[in-house]
C-alpha cells in the first residue's frame, strides 16, 4: 500500500483549463501494456490525477517529466528519469526532468519523510504507463489499425510491419494528455527493465565535484543586488539603536540599509560590500538582552521538568502481574544533543519584485507551503508569487532556506526592479538555523528466565520536529523581527508529535508494550532534521537491546532474531550477523551491530561497526558495513549512495557533534566550536548490501541508515571499552574516564 499525502489538489492543476477526457485504462495485455495490475494509484498521483500534471510531450520528440520534490542530494531527478524512460520505452537522454516549481510541477509539499521515491516517482511511473496506453490508442486511431498491431519504441510509435510511424508529437498534434489516470493500469513486465533496478549514475555529480555552477548559491543574475541580514546575538532581542548613516559613511559601497522594527537588511551593488556592513553592524548595533537560555544543570534533567503535552503511542498487555520467580528487569536512560543540519553552504536565496509579481528562487523543500507563507507575510496575492526550487549546498531536513528566502523576498518588495540575492553567513547559518531537538529516553524491560523479553515500556521527552512553515508567515525567521511582529505559536504535540516518537515502538515482538512520548518546548529554536526523532528512538532502542542481550548472555544478533517476526528484518539481520562474523578484532577494537526498519514501515537497515579506541580515547575512523532491504530498487547506486551518506552523517553526530550554547545564546557559531567530520575523519564504508525485492513496492531509503548507525558505534565503544556512553555524542572525556553528565557551560 502505497501512503497518501495530508493534501487536496492544489488550484493550480484546479484552474488549468484542460479538458479532462475521463478516458479510463482498459489494461489489455498488449506488448506495450503487459505489466502486472495495479490496486491503487501510489502518492501524490490521487491529489495530481492528471498526466500532463507529470509529463509533457516535446515538439522535438523528447519528454519533460514533472516533480514537485526537489533535488536534495538524494537523487530523485535521475530516479524519476528511469521509470519514466521505461514505462515509455525511451532513452535516458531523451527525458528531462523539471523540478519543484510553482504553477508548472505538481504539489507535492514538501521533500521529506524518505518519500521521494515512494511518492513522486511511483506517481511518474504510473502516469507514464498511462501516457503510453494513451498514446498506443491514438495512433491506432490515426493510423486505422489495431493497438495490437503498434510498437513503441524510443519515442516512435510503429506499425509491427515498420511501413508507418508517428512520434508521440505527431499522435499529439501539438495538444498535451489531459487525461486523469484511472485503475486499472498495466505497468511494465519487471523481466522487460533496461533501467529500472540498474546502477545509474547521477550527471550532476561530476558538475558539483568540479564546483561548476550548480547550486542557488551560484546564481547570478544582471544589475542583481547582494544583500545580508544582521541579527541579534539572542533569540527575541530587539534592536535599540543603529547608525545608519555612521554605517554609510564607513561602508561606501552600501546601497541602501532597509530597517523594519528588529528586521535590518544591508543591499550593495557587491558581495563584499554587504559583507563589510554586516560585520560592521555586528560590533555597533544596539539590541536587548533578549532571552536567557539555561545553564548550570544537566541538559536531560532540565528537558524532563519542563512542562510538557503527553501523548500514548502504545499499550498493550498488561504491566499489572508481578516478575515471575527468576525474571530480570533492567532500566536505563538515552540522550541525544541538540544538532544542527550542517548546511556546507549556509542558506542562500534570490528574488525579483517587478510589476507587481514576486519572483523567488530557493533551495526550499516545499516550493508550494512557501509561496503560501510569503503570500501570508508580504499581502500578496498567491497568484502574484512564484517560487522555482533549485538545489542548495548540503541539507535533509528544515534549515534556514525558507527563512533566507523570507528575507530575499522582504528585501525585493522594498527595492523592486532588481534581484536580490540573500547570503547568510556561517555565524548565520549556525545560529539561527532550526536545530533537531534535544531528545531523552527512558527503557526499562523485564526478561523472563529464559532470556525473552515479556514487558517493555518507554518514555520519551522531546521537543516538535517540524516547525516548518507550511503556509503559515509567523513560522519564517524575519516575520518575528518585523515592526508588527508575528511570533510563532507553539503547537505543541499538535505541530509535528509523529516526528518525535518516529521509531519510539520497537519492532520486536514484546507481549506487553507500552510506550509514551513526552512534548515540550525546548529552549532552542527547532525543527525537522534528518530522520526526526527515529535517530535517538532507534539509538536507545538498539543499544538497549546489546544491554538485554547481555543480562540474558545471548548473543546480540541472535537475541534480536529471537524477537522478530517479520522476515525481512530477519534477513536483513541475518545478513548483518554474516558480515560481522567474518571480521577479527585486535587489541582496542569492538564489533557492534544495530537494526531497524525507519518508521516501521519503510527501508530496513541493519549496520555493523568496528572500531579502534585511540589512547585519548578518540573513536578513529570507524569501518562501516551496512545492509538495506528498501523493496523494490529504482537506482541501485543511488540507494547505496543514500546508504553511505547516512552512515557518514550519522556516525558525525554520534562522535563529534552537539550544540552548545550559554545563559545569552548559541555558542556553536563556527566549524571550530561545531565540528563535523573532516575528509581524514570520515569512516571506512567497507560496504553496502543491497537486498532487492523487485516484486515488492520500493520504499523510503534516504533517512533509514541514522539511527542503526549511531547505536552499532555505541555498542562497538562498549566493546572495545567496556564503558557504557548512553548520552551523545561519543566524546574522548567519556571513554578514558567515567563518563560524567555534561552540563552546558554557564
Amino acid at each position: 500500500m502505497f501512503s497518501l499525502p495530508p493534501t487536496s489538489r492544489r488550484d493550480f492543476l484546479k484552474n488549468a483549463g484542460c479538458l479532462t477526457i475521463g478516458f479510463a485504462l482498459l489494461g489489455l495485455a498488449t506488448e506495450a501494456t503487459g505489466g502486472p495490475l495495479a490496486d491503487e494509484l501510489p502518492g501524490s498521483l490521487q491529489d495530481n490525477p492528471r498526466i500532463n500534471a507529470w509529463l509533457e510531450v516535446l515538439s522535438d520528440g523528447r519528454v519533460r517529466v514533472l516533480t514537485g520534490k526537489i533535488e536534495l542530494g538524494q537523487g530523485i531527478r535521475t530516479a524519476v528519469q528511469q521509470v519514466a524512460a521505461e514505462e515509455l520505452d525511451m532513452s535516458l537522454n531523451k527525458v528531462e526532468v523539471a523540478l519543484a516549481e510553482t504553477d508548472r510541477t505538481p504539489d507535492e509539499r514538501y521533500t521529506a519523510g524518505s518519500a521521494s521515491i515512494e511518492q513522486s516517482a511511483m506517481s511518474v511511473r504510473y502516469a507514464a504507463a498511462a501516457a503510453r496506453q494513451k498514446l498506443l490508442t491514438l495512433a491506432a486511431q490515426k493510423l486505422g489499425t489495431k493497438l495490437t498491431q503498434l510498437t513503441l519504441a524510443d519515442g516512435l510509435i510503429q506499425t509491427k510491419d515498420k511501413k508507418r510511424q508517428l512520434t508521440f508529437a505527431q499522435v499529439l498534434n501539438g495538444a498535451q494528455l489531459t487525461d486523469e489516470v484511472r485503475l486499472p493500469i498495466k505497468l511494465k513486465p519487471k523481466n522487460q527493465y533496461r533501467y529500472v533496478g540498474k546502477a545509474v549514475h547521477r550527471q550532476e555529480i561530476e558538475r558539483m565535484v568540479r564546483a561548476e555552477e550548480w547550486y542557488v548559491q551560484d546564481l547570478r543574475f544582471p544589475n542583481m543586488l547582494h544583500a545580508r541580514v544582521l541579527r541579534p546575538a539572542n533569540y527575541e532581542s530587539k534592536l535599540v539603536k543603529l547608525d545608519e548613516a555612521e554605517l554609510k559613511r564607513l561602508v561606501p559601497g552600501l546601497l541602501k540599509v532597509h530597517i523594519d522594527g528588529s528586521f535590518v537588511g544591508l543591499l550593495a551593488e557587491q558581495e563584499y560590500h554587504a559583507k563589510l556592513a554586516q560585520d560592521y553592524a555586528k560590533l555597533h548595533a544596539q539590541w536587548t538582552p533578549g532571552r536567557t537560555l539555561p545553564t548550570g544543570q544537566p541538559l536531560p534533567d532540565y528537558l524532563r521538568k519542563l512542562p510538557n503535552t503527553p501523548k500514548p503511542v502504545a499499550n498493550q498487555g498488561s504491566f499489572d502481574t508481578p516478575p515471575a520467580a527468576g525474571a530480570t528487569t533492567l532500566q536505563a536512560s538515552y540522550f541525544k544533543p541538540y544538532l544542527m543540519h550542517g548546511s556546507i553552504g549556509p542558506s542562500c536565496a534570490v528574488a525579483l519584485f517587478d510589476q507587481g509579481k514576486l519572483h523567488v528562487w530557493t533551495h526550499s523543500q516545499g516550493v508550494y507551503p512557501l509561496r503560501e507563507s510569503l503570500a501570508d507575510l508580504l499581502k500578496l496575492p498567491m497568484e502574484t508569487i512564484h517560487v522555482k526550487g533549485v538545489p542548495g549546498s548540503g541539507c535533509y531536513g528544515h534549515n534556514g532556506a525558507d527563512d533566507a528566502a523570507a528575507d530575499a523576498a522582504l528585501l525585493a518588495v522594498a527595492t523592486p526592479g532588481r534581484h536580490v540575492r540573500v547570503q547568510w553567513a556561517r555565524e548565520d547559518e549556525h545560529a539561527w538555523e532550526p536545530y533537531g531537538s534535544a531528545m531523552v529516553i527512558d527503557i526499562s524491560a523485564r526478561l523472563d528466565p529464559s532470556g525473552r523479553i515479556t514487558h517493555w515500556q518507554q518514555q520519551v521527552w522531546t521537543d516538535t520536529h517540524s516547525s516548518r512553515p507550511n503556509g503559515q508567515a509567523d513560522k519564517l525567521l524575519p516575520t518575528q523581527y518585523l515592526a508588527q511582529p508575528r511570533m510563532p505559536k507553539n503547537d505543541g504535540a499538535a505541530d509535528f508529535s509523529a516526528g518525535g516518537y518516529r521509531n519510539a515502538e520497537p519492532l520486536y515482538v514484546v507481549p506487553n508494550l507500552k510506550v509514551d512520548a513526552y512534548f515540550f518546548e525546548g529552549p532552542l529554536r527547532v525543527s525537522a532534521l534528518r530522520s526526526l526523532g527515529a535517530y535517538a528512538n532507534v539509538f536507545a532502542i538498539e543499544s538497549f537491546m546489546d544491554e538485554l542481550a547481555e543480562k540474558a548472555k545471548q548473543d546480540p544478533w541472535e537475541f534480536r532474531l529471537a524477537h522478530l517476526q517479520d522476515e525481512r528484518a530477519k534477513a536483513v539481520v541475518r545478513k548483518a550477523q554474516e558480515i560481522a562474523s567474518q571480521q577479527q578484532l585486535a587489541e582496542g577494537e569492538g564489533l557492534g551491530g544495530a537494526f531497524a526498519q525507519y518508521k516501521n514501515k519503510a527501508a530496513y537497515v541493519a549496520v555493523v561497526a568496528k572500531v579502534r579506541i585511540k589512547e585519548e580515547g578518540t573513536v578513529y575512523r570507524p569501518q562501516l558495513w551496512a545492509v538495506i532491504d528498501s523493496g523494490e530498487v529504482i537506482n541501485l547506486d543511488g540507494i547505496k549512495n543514500q546508504t553511505e551518506g547516512g552512515l557518514i552523517q550519522a556516525a558525525s553526530w554520534t562522535t563529534t557533534e552537539e550544540v552548545v550554547f550559554d545563559a545569552h545564546g548559541v555558542r556553536s557559531r563556527q566549524w571550530e566550536s561545531y565540528p563535523i567530520y573532516r575528509f581524514d575523519e570520515v569512516p571506512y564504508i567497507m560496504g553496502v548490501t543491497v537486498l532487492d525485492y523487485p516484486n515488492k513496492p520500493p520504499l523510503g531509503a534516504g533517512e533509514a541508515a541514522q539511527g542503526p548507525t549511531a547505536a552499532a558505534l555505541a555498542n562497538a565503544v562498549y566493546r572495545a571499552t567496556g564503558k557504557r556512553v548512553r548520552e551523545l555524542p561519543l566524546r574522548p572525556e567519556k571513554l578514558v574516564d567515567e563518563p560524567e553528565r555534561r552540563q552546558q557551560p554557564g
